[in-house]
Formats: C-alpha cells, structure tokens, sequence
C-alpha cells in the first residue's frame, strides 16, 4: 500500500511538472519576444487566449486520467477503455470544427456593419462587388456557389493537427501511467520473492534441525549400552551445539568462528563412539576475518561423512577442512566409504544434499561452486562460497 501510494505521488508530480512547463511557455515566449522587439508589447490577452486552448487539453486529459485511463492500465477492460476514447476524441473533433478561428471571422465579416465597410473602402480603397456576378465563362467550377465561393470545408488543417496533438497526450498519458505500474509491479514482485525465499530458508531450516538431533540421538542411544561415561559426554557435547541451534540457528548468518566452533563439537561428539580404526581430522582455522556464513551450511555434508563413510570392520576415514581467503570460503570434507552402507541412512542423506543444495541455490544463486566425487571407495565434497 505504500509503494502505491508512493507510485501515485510521483507519477502526479511528474503530470504537474509537464504541465506547468506547458502553461509557462507562452508567457516566455512572449516576454522575450517583447524584450528582443521593441515594436512588439507583451499583452496578456494573447497568454489567456492560449492557456484557453490549453485548458481544453487539460480538461480532456484529467478525464482520460482518472477515469478512462485506470480501465486499461489497473482493471484491463480493452474494449470499454478504446470505446470511451473513441467518444471523447469525437466529442473534441466536433468541438474543435465548430469553434475554428476563421468560422468566427467569417461570421463577424457577413453581419458587419456599413461603417465597419466603410472604414475599410478608405483604408484600402472601393471594396468588391460581391453582387456582381461573374460571367459565364468563369463559372466553370461545379463546386463552386452561385457567387463564385467554396463553401466552408468543415475539416481543416488546424482541425486534424489538434486532433494529433489529442492523441499524442493521450498516448502520453498512458506511457506514464505504464512506467510507473510496470515499477510498482517489479517492486511487488521483488517482494514477494524474498518473502517466499525468506519462507524457504525457514522450512529448509525446520527440516534440518530434527533431521540433525534424530541423527545425534541415535549416537547417544548406542553409547550408552557401550560406555555410559562417553554417553555422558556426548550429552554434555549435544547441550553445547542445542545452544548454537537455539540461539544462533534462526539468524541469517553467523560468524566463521561461532560455525567452525559448532562444527568442532559434532566432531567430538562423532568420535566419541568410534575406535582407533577411524582416523578424523579436522583442519579449520581458529581466527578468521568478520565474515558471515548461513547457519548450519556445513554440517549435512559432515553428517553424510560420518553416516556413510565409516566402517566397523575395516579402516575408515573422514577429513575435514575449511579456508578462507579472497572473500570466498574454500571448504572441503573427504571420507571412506563403507561397505554396505544402511539403505536407511542413504535415504536420510539425500534428503540431507537436496535441502543444502537448495539453500545453497536460494541465497548464493549461481555465485558458489559445490563439486561432488562419488568415487568407488572415496567421497568428496568440495564447496566455494563467497562471504560477506
């Protein structure tokens, strides 16, 4: 409601500028025609006699704009809106044809008095015979009166060129009124995709937090049969990273060091429950510069590591680490890959890559880099982004 508003009050501001400009050009035009011609007197008659004539386009223009114009641009009726200017340039034309200067001269020479006649035989001499008749050789011309006149043409040249000049302001109107819709519009639409990207990022973000505690939970659960000391630690770890989610996790971006610090509890809490078989490594920088990252990027990438890359019977890996320079984050994580991986993790990790994947493409669009190698006995994830 306020862009439309807002769009209203420009698009009016716009209409008085081009109107005064139009009403302040006769009164300059005759002021410097009086200061460069000394023969010449300003005279504000001939000002009002022309704002008259621009009166009428004024008046036919606030019609057009409040009335006849909204029909096409703001409700779309075609039709009714090509109707009403149709009317209203034949009521102009009709207007414009019986109010001719000429037509009004005409009249005051036919009922002019015998002085006036007079006055004009001694200025310019013994006025025409307009009794007398021509002879007959000279009244070849059918179309001609039986006094040898053309009958008044009721179209003329100064008719068919204010009626261009109507049209063009009408065209002028409808331009406007276009541009500022077509901004309004663009405005509105702007809107509405940040709202919806908005919505998105927040149903990814809901998806992600149970999809994260099920998958921490279930850790917890199997140590404690195992090693309900680790069970305690694990919780201890779990109450740390809750803070992070709690706290941190509905913000559009958190420090580098706030995420890697995240990152590093998981880590710990992963291997906790893991023997000396599994060799983690974690490379990420302890002092970064004043960037941003969207909350809770990094970590399905870890937790697929860790779910599909480990292996209780044989040697496994998982490696990570992350760098910044250039504004640009350069994070990597490398693991093994399991024999017969559970069909129901496989499951959850997609789901896990395909909610990343589309945060990734909803705030960064086509300025990140994210390359995946499902190798036969490796996986490797590679990710740039740029950071603000």
């Amino acid at each position: 409601m306020y862009w439309m508003q807002e769009q209203k009050r420009h698009e009016n501001l716009t209409y008085l500028a081009l109107w005064s400009m139009l009403f302040a050009v006769p009164v300059l035009s005759l002021y410097l025609r009086s200061v460069n011609d000394e023969h010449f007197s300003f005279r504000w008659e001939e000002v009002f006699m022309i704002w008259q004539l621009f009166g009428v386009y004024l008046l036919l223009f606030l019609i057009h704009n409040f009335l006849i114009a909204p029909l096409l641009v703001y409700r779309q009726k075609r039709v009714l809106y090509f109707c009403a200017v149709a009317a209203m340039v034949g009521v102009f034309f009709v207007y414009q044809c019986s109010n001719r200067p000429e037509r009004r001269h005409r009249g005051m020479h036919k009922g002019a008095p015998q002085e006036m006649v007079e006055h004009r035989t001694h200025e310019f001499g013994t006025p025409p015979d307009f009794n007398h008749e021509p002879p007959p050789h000279e009244r070849h011309d059918t179309f001609r009166g039986p006094r040898g006149h053309r009958p008044p043409a009721f179209i003329g040249e100064h008719d068919i060129i204010a009626l261009i000049v109507l049209v063009l302001m009408l065209g002028m109107n409808i331009g406007i009124k276009l541009y500022f819709k077509s901004r309004h519009d663009a405005k509105q639409m702007i809107a509405l995709e940040k709202e919806n990207l908005e919505q998105q990022l927040e149903y990814l973000k809901y998806q992600i937090n149970p999809h994260f505690f099920m998958n921490t939970l279930n850790n917890i659960h199997a140590l404690v049969d195992i090693d309900s000391e680790k069970a305690k630690d694990t919780i201890v770890e779990l109450s740390k990273m809750m803070r992070f989610i709690l706290y941190e996790g509905d913000k559009k971006g958190v420090p580098l060091t706030r995420e890697f610090e995240f990152i590093r509890h998981y880590v710990t809490l992963m291997s906790l429950r893991y023997t000396d078989k599994v060799e983690v490594t974690v490379d990420l920088p302890t002092e970064t510069p004043d960037y941003e990252l969207p909350p809770l990027m990094l970590i399905t990438f870890i937790e697929n590591a860790f779910k599909h890359g480990i292996s209780y019977q044989h040697e496994s890996f998982v490696h990570i680490k992350a760098t910044v320079d250039d504004h640009q984050l350069h994070f990597t994580c490398a693991n093994s890959k399991a024999d017969k991986p559970n069909d129901e993790r496989v499951r959850e990790g997609g789901v896990g890559l395909a909610n990343v994947k589309q945060r990734l493409n909803l705030i960064y669009g086509k300025n990140y880099t994210l390359n995946i190698q499902d190798n036969p006995e490796t996986y490797l994830v590679e990710l740039k982004i740029p950071l603000a």
